[in-house]
């Protein structure tokens, strides 16, 4: 038998930079409450430094306050910027974070991509790839070994032997209560990503982005399971996380309008906007082929052919066929978007919940 379709939640943030704050975090932390009462079973959170826009500094102290208002919903950010921190720092409070949590947290590894937080910290593009590959070793040598430590890298150093005292019990960093480690993803946008065939490799998970077109998450799970085949593995849907932008009313007519109109279609403009001042590629990233004209790169394409907005039968008949059109994936990842209207946002989940997602398990015999 087909296994059920699970539910995960992205929060990136993306928030009305004239919103105060506190009242952001408040309801991001609503969102993960009702996202437990509603059966989803991950709830993601992404880490931004210098925008007012994404305004979650250090998703790991968020999902603290989450865990302490939660029972079962697995917990993660998404991603960890590696290039912007130290890799022992990173090692010791994601450990931390794990046994806070009774081994509820998930991790996804990745860069950070605002140029003001490259800045800010010193770090430049280029070397972004090098940086994020070298943390993650640094991390998983921690976790599955012991001292002493001797690691000297291209851009951290990291020593641990000469003062180590056991008796004294100094000088070991700490260990994920998950072993070896939590479930470890990592974020893809890109078709033929050596780095996504290197993760699978690794028996790392990914979950795709979720602006990218069908025919780019066709490409991504070929990439994904040529790279675990490299290393002997066999893939699952387990592996594979497809995050989407998701909205649900109860006709599909009031549903596209809403979408498009409301913080959902303001979202996908200002990482459109945004794409395009900073890219050096322009809005390559986001095209369905690399033939696509720039100018068709717009909030209609993306409307009419990325988002899922309709009513719940609309929305099952999306979903089916972009699951006959991909294959088999694990979890849809909801993507979170600012609570410009409450009551509809909740309403859009609840309807999922309710009737898109038992008839999406009835239709492909789960």
């Amino acid at each position: 038998m087909t296994e059920s379709l699970q539910l995960g939640m992205f929060v990136m943030p993306i928030h009305d930079p004239t919103k105060p704050m506190a009242q952001c975090f408040d309801e991001d932390l609503e969102l993960a409450i009702k996202c437990e009462e509603l059966g989803f079973k991950d709830f993601w959170v992404g880490e931004h430094h210098s925008s007012t826009y994404e305004n979650i500094v250090m998703p790991e102290i968020f999902l603290g306050k989450v865990l302490g208002q939660t029972n079962s919903i697995r917990v993660g950010p998404a991603p960890v910027c590696l290039q912007y921190h130290n890799p022992v720092h990173v090692a010791s409070r994601l450990a931390f974070l794990d046994h806070l949590s009774h081994g509820r947290l998930n991790v996804c590894f990745g860069p950070g991509a605002v140029p003001t937080d490259m800045e800010v910290y010193g770090v430049h593009a280029n070397d972004t790839g090098a940086r994020v590959a070298e943390a993650i070793d640094f991390i998983l040598k921690i976790w599955t070994s012991d001292p002493p430590y001797k690691i000297d890298g291209q851009f951290w150093s990291m020593s641990l032997s000469e003062t180590v005292d056991e008796e004294m019990g100094i000088g070991a960093l700490h260990k994920p209560l998950q072993q070896p480690y939590p479930p470890i993803y990592v974020p893809s946008i890109s078709r033929a990503s050596k780095g996504l065939a290197a993760a699978a490799a690794r028996g790392f998970r990914f979950i795709s982005h979720h602006m990218i077109h069908t025919d780019v998450l066709v490409d991504q799970w070929k990439t994904y399971s040529e790279g675990a085949a490299s290393a002997g593995r066999a893939t699952q849907p387990r592996d594979w996380s497809i995050a989407r932008n998701i909205f649900v009313a109860e006709t599909t007519a009031e549903a596209k309008r809403f979408a498009r109109n409301s913080s959902l279609g303001k979202c996908i403009q200002y990482i459109l906007d945004l794409t395009a001042r900073t890219s050096p590629t322009g809005l390559q990233m986001w095209k369905r082929s690399a033939e696509m004209p720039e100018a068709d790169c717009n909030l209609d394409y993306f409307m009419d052919q990325v988002v899922i907005a309709g009513d719940p039968e609309h929305v099952t008949n999306q979903l089916v066929e972009l699951r006959e059109r991909v294959g088999p994936f694990g979890k849809l990842v909801h993507v979170a978007h600012d609570w410009d209207n409450r009551e509809r946002w909740l309403r859009n989940l609840e309807l999922f919940t309710s009737e898109v997602l038992p008839a999406f398990n009835r239709a492909i015999g789960a």
